[in-house]
């Protein structure tokens, strides 16, 4: 019989304010130390133009649909409206447009005044849904759209608005503030700051604000940012997430319901847990904190010294010792994309969540990397991730939209809006990549090398530019050039945060990391020296000692020189340069690793065997070789050429 959820002791603050008490006595239901803090009150707008105005344009046909928020701002509109225009007049006027409402609050006022809106939007409730409801039912294209704001502007739902062709007008009839009596929210940031919480929980967007806000006026806020690495931070939905995220705060938890009840429930459920890890992972980078230090600078063409790695076993096998240069008894190899959709297995994990949500849980990625290790036999893994949950916390709104791949909904594309581009000066928001590290080291079997990973700071920036996939990057590059300062800034913003990544990786037991340049292809080798190669070279500077670094760059055989002059004790190589040309380019004080075309392994077992063998050759035995693909494993593979290309490198290349 399952047992009841519990905190079991646990102490836990909550800064609700209209419902204080019943959050607190929720918590001691379940078994929780509770200590609950009022961070926030709604003050009415001193004027009413806005909403008049917006009543009188109403009643008078001049709006077509009106977007309701929140519940306490429909009741303050109405009330605010009924003082200058007749109520049953307005109301008939509501009745007769176009309503949206956001979730369950909005939708109890209308139901009260017996009114029935054309859309109820679903959970989460956030502007994303609100869109997406628009965008099956409702065109607005030409439309004047009147929405109600709560707060603060909504300013990615106005965008979304305007983007569908719509004219919006926003009316604002409340403001937040702090409580009258801040006394137990200051109370509550001077227990999180000494230690004194373990579970933090935030049901609303504007408590984070608050609460960074007075810990600043407390002179706490560097304490309160730290002491959130040892405590579970449970979110009541996305919205609140994205505005944790956005300030640079780990989320560990959000309720299946973005609902109180659901929120504390279902902590009570898991926060002991996620307590433990996050003191297990944070254990961990104490213990090897003294390897992360910004080196002094060196020429970025001399090969990093990688002797004084740790003494982990994986040290000893072939991969950590090709990285290195030395002799080994045979080629080891590895493939980028190596646990992914041309496996069975991973498509049975993949089925039951989103990649957002497999990306984000450590035992499952785990669970795929050693499954894919463990059948074909390789010689390392790489971190299941992806390359850009890296740019949420950054402030960039991302999406794995099905069939779409990746989107940035709010991309940057003037020189403004570099400004709202957040450097990581703490990686807490993304513990759960180095939970992943930390879980995949300790599934794996010790003799397999694990590489932790990061895209480059080019092929980030052009994501978070393009808002997805390009073919001429023409976005990017009018930002490279026509803004040089706000390029140099993006860029900066990005190498010091892909550095601070990567260590992370490192101090979670990672033994090797891979930068991924994917599109950098896309430059001619005058514009990679000026506008990318000092960023790498940053980065490559400032990596902890004794993790190699392998280098991939993709699409343009003409930048290896440049590639291994920005750093890199490996360097991969594509399919598109023969592998001792290519050699030759880099440098032979390089390792190197590649670069067998992935189509090849759609062809029969004999084709394949030749083209192996034809990169082994071209390595010439000369140490230092890594054999992969020159990008990753295609969808359409079967499996059994994949186990038996790698079965013919151990053999083919044994010394």
């Amino acid at each position: 019989m399952e047992s009841s959820p519990s905190f079991d002791g646990l102490r836990i603050a909550s800064f609700e304010s209209r419902k204080a008490d019943d959050t607190a006595r929720m918590i001691q239901r379940f078994g929780g130390v509770a200590f609950v803090s009022p961070s926030m009150r709604e003050i009415p707008v001193d004027a009413d133009r806005s909403v008049v105005e917006f009543g009188h344009r109403l009643i008078t046909g001049q709006i077509d649909v009106v977007i309701l928020l929140t519940g306490v701002g429909t009741r303050e509109m109405l009330s605010r409206i009924e003082r200058h225009i007749d109520r049953e007049r307005f109301l008939h006027a509501l009745a007769d447009v176009k309503t949206i409402v956001r979730g369950p609050k909005p939708l109890a006022v209308l139901r009260e005044l017996q009114l029935t809106p054309t859309i109820i939007v679903p959970e989460p409730n956030t502007w994303r849904e609100v869109l997406a409801e628009i965008d099956a039912r409702l065109p607005v294209v030409n439309l004047t759209v009147a929405v109600q704001e709560y707060g603060v502007p909504n300013v990615s739902l106005v965008a979304g608005l305007e983007a569908r062709g719509a004219m919006v007008e926003s009316f604002k009839v409340y403001r937040w503030d702090l409580p009258e009596d801040a006394g137990p929210l200051r109370a509550n940031i001077k227990r999180l700051a000494e230690g004194g919480l373990d579970v933090a929980m935030f049901t609303s967007a504007q408590q984070v604000v608050h609460l960074l806000r007075v810990a600043k006026e407390l002179g706490l806020e560097a304490q309160v940012r730290d002491a959130f690495r040892r405590t579970v931070v449970a979110s009541v939905g996305p919205t609140t997430t994205e505005m944790l995220r956005a300030n640079g705060l780990p989320v560990d938890f959000e309720p299946s319901h973005p609902k109180l009840g659901h929120l504390v429930a279902e902590s009570a459920a898991s926060a002991k847990e996620l307590l433990e890890r996050k003191a297990s992972v944070a254990a961990g980078w104490s213990a090897k904190a003294a390897a992360i230090k910004t080196h002094d600078s060196r020429m970025p063409s001399t090969p990093r010294d990688l002797t004084q790695h740790d003494n982990h076993p994986s040290q000893a096998g072939p991969f950590m010792r090709a990285c290195r240069r030395e002799s080994v008894p045979y080629t080891p190899i590895w493939l980028m994309r190596q646990a992914g959709r041309y496996m069975a297995e991973y498509r049975e994990v993949r089925a039951k969540q989103s990649f957002l949500e497999l990306c984000k849980n450590p035992k499952l990625c785990s669970e795929v990397m050693c499954t894919a290790v463990d059948r074909l036999g390789v010689d390392a893994a790489i971190i299941f991730s992806d390359l850009l949950p890296i740019l949420e916390p950054m402030g960039l709104e991302l999406e794995f939209a099905p069939g779409d791949g990746p989107q940035i909904h709010n991309p940057v594309r003037e020189s403004a809006d570099v400004d709202r581009v957040i450097e990581l000066e703490s990686t807490e928001s993304l513990h759960f990549v180095f939970e992943t590290v930390a879980q995949t080291r300790k599934d794996l079997p010790e003799h397999i090398p694990l590489i932790g990973f990061s895209g480059a700071p080019f092929t980030l920036a052009s994501y978070a530019i393009e808002g997805g996939g390009s073919r001429n990057f023409l976005h990017t590059k009018t930002l490279m050039y026509r803004a040089p300062d706000a390029w140099r800034e993006l860029m900066e913003r990005l190498s010091r945060s892909i550095t601070r990544y990567l260590n992370a990786q490192i101090a979670a037991g990672a033994q090797a990391v891979q930068l991924f340049d994917s599109w950098v292809g896309c430059l001619s080798p005058a514009d990679y020296r000026q506008y990318v190669l000092p960023y790498v070279r940053s980065i490559a500077d400032g990596l902890s000692p004794g993790a190699p670094l392998i280098h991939f760059g993709t699409g343009n055989p003409s930048l290896l020189p440049l590639m291994a002059e920005a750093g890199g004790d490996v360097i991969g190589v594509d399919w598109r340069i023969d592998l001792a040309d290519a050699w030759q380019a880099v440098g032979y004080d390089r390792a190197v690793q590649g670069n067998l075309d992935p189509t090849i392994l759609l062809a029969d077992r004999d084709s394949i065997e030749t083209q192996a063998r034809a990169v082994l050759t071209a390595a010439n035995n000369r140490p230092g070789h890594i054999f992969n693909l020159g990008h990753g494993v295609l969808q359409q593979t079967p499996v059994d050429n994949v186990k038996a290309l790698v079965d013919f490198v151990h053999t083919e290349s044994r010394r």
